[in-house]
């Protein structure tokens, strides 16, 4: 959906499909990110439900987070846009534009909203939530929100040179708190209902103040060193494919 926000162009992507039609493994991540590029779009602002796994983390809190931790198990086609021919191994220590997570953090702070910068979201495969189990093992880890959708879209944005942060709303403690109830779809929607208002607060607020802020980060150029197939031996097809994301490198 393409319209404006506070006067601002802005693209509007709900990632499992009007009506909520794709599960986590099943979701186009490169479609969805492609399909960003291709809109002009230079920075994504990724609003996720997620389940918290430490105390300090409680519902209706936000997070934004500036790592991602890996456990998902079919997802490899949907994880890069890069095979067929043209092999680019991007940087991905740092997976979170910081110039956007600011932006965020200013954005939550107007809107009066319990807040925490930093941490790891560990990214599972689902649709199943965590079994205790698991849950505590995360948690001896050191991660700190779960989710299931967000680690594929920060590596196809940083592959596509967009600028990626992640608002997430807190809904439940997952299943490791022992005075808490497991997680439920009853009590995932039932926080994420009374967070909508205060992620589209957030939201309205980032928008504007990124309308007249010029890109200072090195999204824009992650791929200046990354590919390293020369470009006399990428095939045509997957040139041609690829156009929108590394047709500016074609001819170096």
């Amino acid at each position: 959906m393409d319209g404006t926000l506070e006067g601002v162009r802005v693209a509007f992507l709900p990632r499992h499909g009007r009506g909520h039609l794709f599960t986590p493994t099943n979701l186009p991540f490169r479609a969805n990110i492609y399909g960003m590029k291709l809109l002009g779009v230079e920075r994504i602002l990724s609003a996720s439900a997620v389940g918290s796994l430490q105390e300090r983390y409680a519902p209706l809190d936000m997070v934004i987070p500036d790592q991602f931790f890996d456990r998902t198990r079919a997802r490899a086609h949907e994880s890069t846009f890069f095979g067929d021919g043209i092999v680019a191994h991007i940087t991905f220590a740092h997976p979170v534009c910081d110039e956007l997570g600011d932006v965020l953090e200013a954005a939550c702070g107007a809107a009066d909203v319990r807040t925490h910068r930093g941490g790891t979201y560990l990214c599972m495969e689902g649709p199943a939530f965590s079994t205790k189990a698991e849950s505590n093992v995360y948690r001896s880890w050191g991660m700190d929100v779960i989710g299931m959708t967000n680690l594929q879209e920060a590596k196809l944005a940083r592959e596509a040179e967009i600028c990626y942060a992640t608002l997430a709303l807190v809904t439940d403690y997952d299943c490791w708190h022992e005075e808490h109830d497991a997680v439920s779809v009853e009590t995932v929607v039932e926080y994420l209902n009374k967070n909508v208002r205060n992620a589209q607060v957030i939201m309205r607020d980032a928008v504007k103040q990124l309308s007249d802020k010029p890109r200072n980060c090195t999204c824009g150029s992650a791929l200046k060193n990354a590919i390293f197939t020369a470009p006399n031996l990428w095939p045509e097809a997957t040139k041609k494919k690829l156009e929108a994301i590394v047709g500016k490198y074609s001819t170096e």
